[in-house]
Parts: structure tokens; sequence; C-alpha cells
């Protein structure tokens, strides 16, 4: 779906106190944007309009989170989603950032020096086409470059079969263990899972809902 260009957009995003104007100058130090750096950090790469932010971080005011997005227009749909639901709890958004980024060059933001516990990861663009399979957010050679600073697992989410299925490959070749796998996530308990508008959308076409939780195989 192609985005319409809102020249309101960019001003919004930098007149936001929790928003992230240069990324790439945070390379190796994304904790320290937070007064409390120690806590655990959550990354969503590729947040939209930011239903899953939204809902996440203002349940979990314990966890840093970050979220990135390679459109303005698109996450300033998400920050004023962001500052809605905080408004919602009475509390002030310390302990979420966004920024736009670019996932496929998300090494010119990120390194070994910084620290993720968590990377979610959800409906992202399954890129079909075998030219494009390549670009998508679970291919082997973006799982290499989450590799370098992700302490923790991935959280998996989509509802396409193909990108599942053949993420399972690239999850493999990236030196990644799969820990849990499911076909039909609602079916499933026990796993937190907050539901957006794009889901319910998904679930309302008869479509089920693919998770997994992965992460990288640790040397003894």
């Amino acid at each position: 779906m192609r985005i319409r260009h809102k020249p309101w957009a960019k001003p919004e995003l930098e007149a936001c106190n929790f928003y992230v104007k240069s990324p790439t100058e945070q390379k190796g130090k994304w904790n320290e944007l937070f007064a409390e750096p120690d806590r655990p950090l959550y990354v969503e790469l590729g947040c939209g309009k930011g239903g899953f932010i939204s809902q996440a971080a203002p349940a979990h005011p314990e966890i840093n989170f970050i979220a990135m997005d390679i459109k303005n227009e698109m996450l300033v749909l998400a920050k004023r989603k962001l500052e809605a639901a905080y408004e919602a709890v009475e509390y002030n958004p310390d302990n979420v950032r966004i920024a736009i980024q670019n996932i496929e060059r998300l090494d010119l933001a990120w390194d070994e020096n910084d620290r993720a516990d968590r990377i979610y990861i959800n409906f992202c663009n399954p890129w079909p086409k075998g030219k494009h399979k390549k670009r998508r957010l679970t291919h082997t050679r973006q799982l290499l470059n989450y590799k370098k600073f992700l302490k923790g697992e991935i959280w998996f989410k989509t509802d396409d079969d193909e990108l599942f299925e053949e993420s399972f490959e690239y999850f493999e070749e990236a030196g990644f263990i799969i820990k849990l796998k499911t076909f039909d996530l609602h079916s499933e308990t026990g796993i937190e899972n907050f539901i957006t508008e794009h889901e319910k959308m998904f679930c309302d076409e008869g479509k089920k809902i693919k998770f997994l939780i992965a992460e990288p195989k640790r040397e003894d």
C-alpha cells in the first residue's frame, strides 16, 4: 500500500519529546536514551501505525521500548496512539522512544555495543516475489544483523503462511533456535499477545495467526 506524503508528519514528530531525531547518532548507546538504562530493552521493528507498541509499552512501565519504522507518515500515527494510550493510564511515556529507520540498514544505527533483550517483528511485508525475498525482515541477512545486539529473543508474528514457513530456514541459517512455534496463536494460552486492528482484520478474514519465538544459539 502506498502511503501519501504528509508534510506535517515530520514537524509533528520533531516536536515530540520521545522521538529520536538522529538514530545513527545513537549507535552503540540506545540504552542511554532512558532515565533507567538498566531496564530490559524491547525493540519493535516496523511498528507501522503503532497498534502494538501503544499497547505493550504502557502495559509494561518496567521495560524500555523502542519502536522503529521507515515512514514519517506511519510513525506519526504511532506517536499519536502512544500519546493517547499514556494519557489513558495517566503517566508520561518515559519508557518508550520512536525513530525513523530503514530496517534493512539497521547496521547503520545499531552495533554490538547496544543491547536488546527482545525484538518484535509483527506482520512485516511478506515480499512474496523471489527477487524481493531478501528484503524480508526475517531473511537470513537481516537476522545476522540483529544477532549483533540481540541478547534475548525474537518474537515473530504473521498471517502469511509462506513467509512463516520459509522463515524457519532463515532462522536456521542465521544460527537461531526456534523455541516455540504455532500456526494458530489464538488457540494458545500463556503467551502475551496484544491484538492490533491489523491482526483483527486478518482474523475476520479467516486467517490463522502464525507465531514463533527464536533465540541465537549460544556457544558453550
